[in-house]
């Protein structure tokens, strides 16, 4: 029996230090306020399989741009068939922090990695956002923020500024090449305004 009102996928984008997994729960506070079955998860991960290969991306064993990029999509095939399609099926609220635009932007626009390829293997997994919270934070604030962090640094983090010059110009494409699905949200705002602008704009777009 189908859902009595469709779910809906949320994903967040952006640099190193912009937020997202902050202003991904606090989005999904607010949808179970609301008395909405909520999936939280991430990629790379979301199920122990996709875990396992997080440890791996994220990890120091050197990995050609390539071989990231399979992974990465390994981790998300699994993910997608195994949480992500029975949420949306059973009309639950998805929040995904990051999805197919972070490989885009980190594989192809920060590594060299051909676009179309990453095109095409993100046709085979052909499961879409509704709509893509894009947060964009000045490079000085991003840097502060992971200085500030007690973490070491992962592979992509330890790149260095002309790697993550490219990410962020990796986004800032994306976004202008689907202005339908991916929102720009000023992320040197409080959690608490960054948290209640995506709230909004599901509203205003996807009329929920």
């Amino acid at each position: 029996m189908s859902p009595a009102r469709p779910g809906l996928f949320v994903t967040l984008e952006g640099g190193e230090g912009a937020g997202k997994s902050t202003a991904a729960a606090g989005l999904a506070e607010i949808f179970r306020a609301e008395g909405l079955e909520v999936i939280l998860t991430r990629e790379p991960g979301g199920t122990p399989g996709a875990e396992a290969i997080r440890a791996l991306l994220l990890g120091d064993v050197p990995l050609d741009p390539l071989a990231q990029t399979m992974l990465h999509f390994a981790a998300r095939a699994d993910h997608v068939e195994s949480v992500l399609r029975p949420a949306l099926a059973r009309g639950a609220v998805v929040i995904c922090d990051r999805y197919y635009d972070s490989t885009m932007a980190y594989q192809s626009y920060g590594q060299g990695v051909s676009i179309e390829a990453v095109a095409a293997l993100i046709r085979l997994v052909n499961l879409h956002p509704d709509i893509t919270f894009l947060l964009d934070l000045p490079p000085q604030l991003a840097e502060a923020r992971l200085r500030s962090r007690a973490a070491g640094s992962d592979r992509y983090e330890a790149m260095g500024h002309d790697f993550m010059a490219r990410v962020a110009h990796g986004f800032q494409s994306i976004a202008a090449a689907a202005p339908g699905r991916i929102a720009i949200i000023d992320a040197s705002q409080s959690p608490e305004a960054v948290v209640a602008a995506m709230r909004e704009t599901i509203r205003t777009r996807a009329r929920r």
